[in-house]
């Protein structure tokens, strides 16, 4: 019966027929002498019948050729990502700049739902005796937006750092920040525009019939970034002290120093929420602020 023989010095495999076993004789391949030996069968032996030192045989040189290919491998992987990440990174703030947009939108419906119910946006603040404020918008909204629970812990009888209400500061609603601000409880992101010509006076609520200029020309809230709000503090954009820059160098208390590159989101009186872009005219800025200047907005550099 035939059985397969391996060459040592070539690797060449043959058929070798019974009556050939413990002959010596060349290589049909290479022509070296070699000797067949009593077990051929999956064996390679050299022409003194001792085994020899095996060669790299084919799964070797594969393993090799898979070893020299890793490192080309990892580097153009390397490459690769490195490309991508940008583009992901992009992605990544994109998608926090619209769940920024949508808490806007939260904010405004819960806005318009008081509105319905009272006649009136809330005020900015609600003050004490001594026209001190007191109390936030911010708190006035936790009814309409499924925190009544938040709301009826919160006690009006005592400032909003009160000892009991200082306890409530970790419950801030998350949609009071935006994902892209890497901050915490109790620092908000939003700001309502109060002067004497915005939304709110500070104490004053507005009717939907005092802005002149439209619900849809006129920004009610503004995102804002690093200015250290608390959530509950009465405290928010004034257009008398504000420069309306967006994400200016001043370092003054500014209309947004932005939590996204280059843009910031705001909220207009009709619910609807727009991204400006930091080359906004602050002129233009100023306009859309006011509820009955008058103003030309038709500048307003809209993104979506």
């Amino acid at each position: 019966m035939p059985m397969h023989f391996t060459c040592p010095y070539c690797g060449t495999t043959t058929n070798v027929a019974d009556q050939y076993v413990g002959q010596s004789g060349p290589c049909t391949h290479c022509g070296k002498s070699i000797t067949v030996p009593p077990s051929a069968e999956n064996a390679s032996f050299n022409d003194t019948g001792t085994t020899p030192k095996r060669g790299l045989g084919p799964g070797a040189t594969c393993l090799i050729a898979l070893a020299a290919a890793v490192p080309i491998v990892v580097v153009c992987g390397g490459i690769l990502l490195a490309l991508l990440l940008p583009a992901v990174q992009a992605a990544r703030e994109a998608a926090r700049r619209m769940h920024c947009a949508n808490n806007l939108r939260q904010i405004g419906l819960a806005m318009h739902d008081y509105a319905q119910e009272y006649g009136c946006f809330p005020p900015a603040y609600i003050a004490d005796e001594n026209g001190k404020p007191m109390h936030s918008w911010r708190i006035l909204l936790l009814p309409y937006m499924e925190q009544q629970a938040r709301y009826d812990m919160y006690r009006f009888d005592e400032p909003w750092d009160g000892p009991n209400n200082s306890r409530l500061a970790p419950l801030m609603p998350k949609v009071y920040q935006c994902p892209s601000a890497g901050q915490s409880a109790p620092w908000t992101s939003y700001a309502m525009i109060v002067g004497p010509h915005a939304i709110s006076d500070g104490p004053t609520p507005r009717r939907m019939n005092d802005i002149k200029d439209g619900t849809s020309n006129t920004i009610i809230v503004a995102e804002v970034a690093r200015e250290g709000i608390h959530w509950m503090e009465p405290r928010d954009l004034n257009t008398e002290t504000m420069s309306f820059a967006i994400d200016p160098s001043s370092g003054k208390f500014d209309a947004t120093s932005n939590n996204h590159p280059g843009v910031v989101n705001v909220l207009l009186g009709d619910g609807s929420v727009r991204c400006l872009s930091s080359g906004l005219d602050p002129e233009v800025l100023k306009a859309l602020m006011t509820i009955d200047g008058g103003e030309d907005a038709s500048g307003m550099d809209v993104l979506y």
